[in-house]
């Protein structure tokens, strides 16, 4: 039992959060490899931060599952497979559609002007995998347009859960594929996935979200398969 609580001051919890972002997104360039082991001290040292705040942003990274804690040897990043990949593109298919379904039950004109505007948005933003820079602005865009469409379901939980998933997937393909993956006009699957949802036909909607999210990632492990362990 604690016999003293330290409350967490606000400079604190922002330090630690710049500390989580940051590491988060060292994770999923690859920067920090999957499987490796995450030494506190040298990232205090890379940070400039105390203890504190680099084992609270760690904490948080353990919640996302893009790192785990193993007793007696620390935390390191989480390892990468096929089956995990696998694993990874069938929940987000459930609870992405799931969401979405819930969104356009309690559908209003905001929410729907807040997707068009999001598709609109994604629509615009050049995709060039050749440039680093280009394609974290078009990450951030794709995945604002999916979080528009399924954050309207009022399940904080369980947007928090599609982003977690949606970061491990965008792991593998930052990661590991050098090429865009397929050769699906994937603006056009976004187009109608937003235009049923604002139709408010959630079985149509729901039907061309799981189907793009299985589509992509069955694409995406296809074609880096040769890079990764089955399990």
């Amino acid at each position: 039992m604690l016999l003293h609580e330290e409350k967490e001051t606000p400079r604190k919890s922002t330090r630690a959060s710049l500390v989580a972002s940051s590491l988060l997104k060292s994770i999923l360039r690859g920067e920090l490899a999957p499987g490796s082991k995450l030494n506190i001290d040298y990232l205090r040292e890379v940070y400039q931060v105390s203890l504190s705040p680099m084992r609270e942003a760690i904490s948080r990274l353990v919640s996302t599952g893009l790192v785990e804690f193993e007793d007696q040897r620390g935390y390191r990043v989480a390892p990468v497979s096929l089956q995990l990949l696998a694993e990874v593109t069938r929940l987000r298919s459930d609870l992405e559609s799931l969401a979405l379904r819930y969104s356009i039950e309690r559908a209003d004109l905001e929410w729907e002007s807040n997707v068009l505007g999001a598709l609109h948005r994604l629509g615009r933003t050049e995709r060039d995998v050749s440039s680093p820079e280009a394609m974290e602005v078009w990450e951030a865009a794709h995945w604002a347009f999916h979080k528009t469409l399924i954050e309207g379901c009022g399940m904080e939980m369980l947007v928090e859960f599609c982003q977690n998933l949606q970061n491990q997937s965008d792991r593998y393909r930052r990661i590991f594929l050098k090429q865009p993956a397929g050769a699906a006009d994937i603006q056009d699957e976004h187009n109608a996935i937003a235009n049923a949802a604002v139709d408010r036909n959630a079985d149509l909607a729901s039907r061309l979200l799981r189907a793009h999210i299985e589509r992509t990632g069955n694409d995406l492990a296809r074609q880096i398969s040769g890079a990764l362990p089955e399990d």
